[in-house]
């Protein structure tokens, strides 16, 4: 069977004529656990050898050499540059913000750093007026066991210490025994306590274990208010795989026809080089198409990343890599 990319809802959730009808419809979903279970197995079925198959095909695909330097300098704005880890300094996050604004001559500013909520404060400091944006993983990263109570306390602190963006964890124990609807209202009760602060909901798509699953949450997500749907912690393997970024990005393209409403994507994990980096550049424009292909619809969430890119734009400029303490971050 020829794979199938696109998705057409109608049948799911009556004729639907306009979007805002389609849109109060799709709210309607979420009114009960057995409606929103309904919803969610009633997506078409992904075929996996398929949507490998597609993927596989579209990372094979070239940019020509007069567009590579582009193509670079566009990833390195949609980069989230990140720092998760538990020996994170204040010293370590200044220097990172530093190299966020500045990664090197003539190349974009990133677009955000990522830390952990007790360093958003030194963040948004150390880049204020610099259009770089602070985002802050929240709700009891990376696993998301929590009470409500706490992720919603954890994000509201974060916000009010200057977070622009919240990078929350979905809790996959729920997902995973079909309570559809607790995480719903969990993703619901997180973004109102974002307040204007954009919200980024993180499927950990290692654990989701089928390519429905990552379409299942994708939508519930979507329809839970998600600004952003990501891929993955960064802590769990496999994270940003070729496939499932495809499918996700199927998700929002599918999502916006059907709603009105466009959302973000932001694939995490194991993104190290910049021939990564391009193959998700083809993936967006192939799958949603151009108009994810900017920072504020298409983030790509690294810690490494960025040191390959700047040296592939440095060897495009010159000829040469540049020297190996060009690039560090401390």
């Amino acid at each position: 069977m020829p794979y199938r990319s696109g998705l057409e809802l109608s049948h799911l959730v009556g004729d639907a004529v306009e979007v805002s009808t389609l849109t109060s419809s799709l709210a309607d979903v979420a009114s009960s656990g057995a409606t929103l279970r309904a919803f969610l197995h009633g997506l078409p079925g992904i075929d996996r050898v398929g949507a490998d198959q597609r993927a596989a095909t579209l990372g094979t695909r070239s940019i020509k050499t007069s567009a590579k330097e582009m193509a670079i300098d566009l990833a390195i704005s949609m980069v989230d540059l990140t720092t998760l880890e538990g020996a994170d300094t204040h010293g370590k996050v200044r220097a990172m913000c530093t190299k966020a604004q500045h990664p090197g001559e003539g190349a974009p500013r990133v677009a955000a750093v990522c830390v952990y909520p007790d360093l958003v404060a030194v963040a948004a400091e150390a880049v204020r007026g610099s259009g770089v944006k602070v985002a802050s993983v929240a709700t009891a990263f990376p696993s998301g066991r929590s009470s409500l109570e706490v992720k919603v306390s954890d994000t509201a602190l974060a916000v009010a210490a200057g977070a622009d963006e919240i990078d929350m964890v979905i809790d996959r124990g729920a997902f995973l025994s079909g309570d559809y609807l607790k995480v719903y209202e969990e993703i619901v009760a997180v973004k109102a306590a974002c307040g204007e602060a954009h919200l980024k909901v993180i499927l950990e798509t290692g654990e989701l274990s089928t390519y429905d699953n990552v379409r299942r949450a994708s939508w519930l997500a979507m329809l839970a208010g998600a600004d952003f749907i990501k891929t993955s912690t960064g802590k769990v393997s496999p994270a940003a795989t070729p496939p499932v970024t495809m499918i996700m990005l199927e998700a929002v393209r599918d999502f916006r026809d059907q709603t009105g409403r466009q959302v973000g994507v932001k694939p995490a994990g194991g993104i190290r080089t910049t021939k990564d980096a391009i193959k998700n550049l083809v993936l967006v424009n192939e799958t949603a198409g151009g108009d994810w292909l900017s920072p504020d619809w298409f983030r790509l969430g690294a810690s490494s990343l960025l040191n390959d890119l700047l040296m592939q734009r440095q060897k495009l400029a010159t000829g040469r890599y540049a020297g190996p303490d060009y690039f560090t971050l401390d």
